[in-house]
């Protein structure tokens, strides 16, 4: 798989995520460089830890542990701690990008974007085509069934200045 292929950016509304596989102790210093370069303060890592973070806080840059198991769909709980991570990173740095990575970058990180993606305004379709289109072969039929059942929340506000209680 080529270096560009491995990250793929979403933008929308002002939101910014990084959808990328997992990274490995042997290739960090690489992925931390392309985390900088997108401005990436917070990484969800949605899989099980196979890399130590200390150089990532070394840089700057939080990892956060929200774990699903492979070929699956996150629970209530995490879809919730998802949300409380992006307020809270939009809020406090309104420029950044969050990452967010499984094992390959097509199961669960996709999915977990296309949450936020759905609670900005998009339909799970579009939602799913657009990240489709960066991230082929993204998004397996139960997590697409899941996404076609999920009703958004308004869990992330159209306005950041609301939604982060600016005046």
């Amino acid at each position: 798989m080529s270096a560009m292929a491995e990250f793929a950016l979403i933008c929308h509304k002002g939101f910014k995520f990084l959808i990328t596989k997992n990274p490995s102790n042997n290739n960090l210093e690489g992925f931390i460089k392309e985390l900088k370069s997108n401005n990436v303060k917070v990484v969800v890592r949605v899989c099980e830890p196979t890399y130590d973070t200390e150089a990532l806080k070394g840089a700057g840059i939080q990892v956060c542990n929200l774990t699903i198991p492979d070929g699956t769909c996150p629970s209530e709980r995490i879809v919730e701690e998802f949300f409380e991570i992006l307020k809270r990173q939009y809020c406090i740095n309104p420029e950044s990008c969050v990452a967010v990575h499984c094992i390959g970058g097509l199961g669960r990180a996709p999915v977990m974007v296309s949450l936020a993606l759905i609670e900005l305004g998009f339909s799970y379709e579009d939602a799913v085509n657009l990240i489709r289109e960066k991230r082929r072969g993204a998004i397996n039929a139960k997590q697409l069934e899941f996404l076609s059942k999920y009703k958004p929340k308004a869990r992330l506000g159209n306005d950041k200045k609301k939604q982060c209680n600016i005046q």
